[in-house]
């Protein structure tokens, strides 16, 4: 076996051989964050740096695989040299790896309990975007759209509003996980759909005649033609009820699909339905159906605990573009009692991925609020007991080997949202989820931002922040029809 020795506390020789004198067992799991206790990890990503929670002045690890194991020591933070974490986990795909801490505290030292690493072999998309945004209700001072290489710590700015004039940037998505094929929607004067095809930003006005507002909640189309989109009158209120603080609800919601080769829009009478409510649309990994979320109109805001949204779909001819007639209803909330949101399907056509809560489609603030896969075929679905937190998971999408999906989770305070990513095997089973990696574990206990929407892609965005204020301040804006 190969030891990687990173650092060595003078006088003490680790464990591989003798232990610090005096070593107290405390027959318990270290106290560390964030919790990387038993989980499945990629072998691509960036070291799992972690601190511990207590008053611990000195920590020794150990990283121990059948192959090479790596010694790390640090005060009352644990970072990992990138070189010889990315060695390890190469030697050890498909591998568990065995983590020992021993800390030193009050002068004393404490070994704990091992855990372990599951390193899988089936890597992640190497690319993460989200929306960095105070947790606030009504107003926001400064937003960013932030790509992360999650192989690494490198980070930059894909988009800023304070070089749009404070315009509002949300609902940032790619296409089948491809950084050429993206899109987002920038509100404002001088705004509009910001579509990515290959390296050419288009800016597009999206309300289209007879349409009751722009674009909202979109999916693309697998052959980058097409997208599904939501059109919503969108109205946000604070109330009083539980820890909801805010409601998000609709007033009035229908689907359309736009071609952007011919900038025109077509829908159908049940799904511009003026007595129910239609968003949240994604297409299927073939391109054949629309999964949609659907709920009959009810008094609001005086009613919002009755709002409900179901699971349906129709079909979809790409060749024709044109929208079916035939309703399926997948997921019914008045039998199930519950309301859905947020669907994304699995790249390899086997599951669809979607938030559970109470009640509406706006579930951030609801402490209920979990994820739940349903197998397609076969209809059943997993409540994903393994991957639910105490406070809300919502917005979720899936790597393009549909063995990785990545989540935000307000788990850690109830306030801010941050990526966590789970593993599913061949079988649709579910692993424990752990927290997006940072070069410092105590970011997390300091940043006053969430990370919202978090997106998965293969490759780095073709833009920067610079591209998006150009198009912003200089791009004519096209109309669809």
């Amino acid at each position: 076996m190969k030891i990687f020795i990173i650092a060595i506390v003078a006088g003490l020789i680790l464990m591989s051989c003798s232990k610090p004198e005096n070593v107290t067992r405390s027959h318990s799991l270290p106290p560390i964050y964030p919790n990387y206790i038993d989980v499945a990890i990629p072998a691509n990503v960036a070291p799992l740096n972690f601190l511990m929670r207590d008053s611990t002045d000195k920590i020794v690890v150990t990283i121990s695989g059948s192959n090479d194991s790596i010694i790390v020591k640090g005060d009352q933070k644990i970072r990992i040299p990138m070189k010889h974490w990315k060695a390890l986990l190469s030697a050890e795909q498909g591998k568990r790896l065995c983590v020992r801490v021993i800390a030193r505290l009050k002068g004393n030292w404490v070994q704990y309990d091992p855990f372990y690493w599951y390193v899988k072999s089936d890597r992640i998309d190497p690319y993460l975007s989200y929306r960095l945004i105070e947790p606030g209700y009504e107003v926001w001072n400064k937003l960013q759209i932030v790509e992360r290489n999650i192989e690494s710590f490198d980070e930059r700015v894909i988009a800023d509003n304070n070089l749009t004039k404070g315009a509002c940037m949300n609902c940032h998505i790619y296409g089948n996980q491809n950084a050429s094929l993206s899109m987002f929607h920038l509100r404002g004067k001088n705004g509009g759909t910001i579509l990515n095809r290959n390296g050419k930003l288009r800016k597009i006005n999206t309300k289209g005649k007879g349409m009751i507002s722009n674009a909202v909640y979109g999916n693309f189309h697998p052959s980058g033609r097409y997208a599904v989109f939501s059109t919503n009158i969108i109205i946000p209120e604070l109330h009083a009820y539980r820890s909801e603080r805010l409601e998000v609800y609709d007033t009035a919601s229908d689907l359309v699909v736009l071609d952007f080769d011919k900038n025109e829009t077509t829908t159908q009478p049940f799904i511009s339905d003026s007595t129910a409510l239609e968003t949240f649309p994604v297409f299927s990994a073939d391109g054949k159906w629309i999964y949609y979320c659907v709920a009959p109109i009810v008094p609001l805001p005086d009613s919002i605990k009755s709002l409900k949204y179901s699971i349906c779909r129709v079909s979809f001819d790409a060749d024709k573009g044109a929208i079916g007639t035939k309703v399926d209803t997948l997921w019914n909330a008045k039998k199930m009692g519950s309301s859905v949101c947020h669907l994304k399907t699995s790249p390899d056509g086997k599951y669809i991925l979607y938030t559970v809560a109470d009640y509406g489609t706006f579930p951030i603030w609801h402490q209920e609020a979990d994820l739940q896969m349903m197998n397609l075929k076969t209809g059943k679905i997993d409540s994903l007991k393994e991957v639910n937190g105490p406070n809300s998971d919502s917005y979720h999408s899936w790597s393009s080997n549909s063995r990785w999906f990545v989540f935000a989770s307000k788990r850690d305070d109830g306030i801010y949202g941050k990526p966590y990513f789970c593993y599913i095997d061949s079988t649709g089973k579910a692993s424990k989820p752990f927290v997006l990696p940072q070069i410092d574990p105590s970011i997390y206990d300091n940043s006053l931002k969430s990370f919202n929407i978090p997106e998965l892609s293969k490759g780095q965005t073709p833009y920067n922040a610079s591209d998006i204020e150009q198009v912003y301040k200089n791009q004519m804006e096209e109309q669809i029809k």
